[in-house]
C-alpha cells in the first residue's frame, strides 16, 4: 500500500476538506492501493469469520501466525522485494508450526 499512495504528497487543495477529498479520490482510483487494501480487509474479515466458527484456542495462533507469511506473499504480488533466506526459514518455521497445531 505504501507504493500504491506514492504521489498523494503532490496533491495540494486550498482547504481541508477539498484536501481530503482530492487525496481520497487519488487513492481509491489507483488499483495499487486498491487491491492491496482489499486484499486486507478480506483478510480481516476471514479472521473475524475464523474466531466465530473455531476454536479460539487454535483460530487465534494460526491466524496471528499466518498474518506474517501472507504480508509477504502479498508484498511479491505487488513488486515488493522477495523474502531474504532468512525470512524464508522463518515463514518454513511458522507454517511448519501451523501444520503441527492442526494435526495435534
Amino acid at each position: 500500500m505504501n507504493r500504491g499512495s506514492l504521489g498523494i504528497e503532490k496533491i495540494k487543495r486550498s482547504n481541508w476538506i477539498m484536501q481530503t477529498l482530492a487525496e481520497t479520490w487519488f487513492l481509491f482510483t489507483n488499483w495499487k492501493y486498491v487491491v492491496p487494501l482489499a486484499i486486507n480487509l478480506s483478510g480481516s474479515a476471514v479472521y473475524y469469520y475464523t474466531l466465530s466458527s473455531a476454536d479460539i484456542t487454535i483460530a487465534v495462533p494460526i491466524t496471528n501466525s499466518l498474518a506474517l507469511v501472507f504480508t509477504i506473499l502479498g508484498g511479491m504480488l505487488v513488486g515488493e522485494r522477495p523474502p531474504t533466506r532468512t525470512e524464508l526459514i522463518g515463514m518454513s518455521c511458522i507454517v511448519l508450526g501451523v501444520a503441527l497445531c492442526v494435526t495435534s
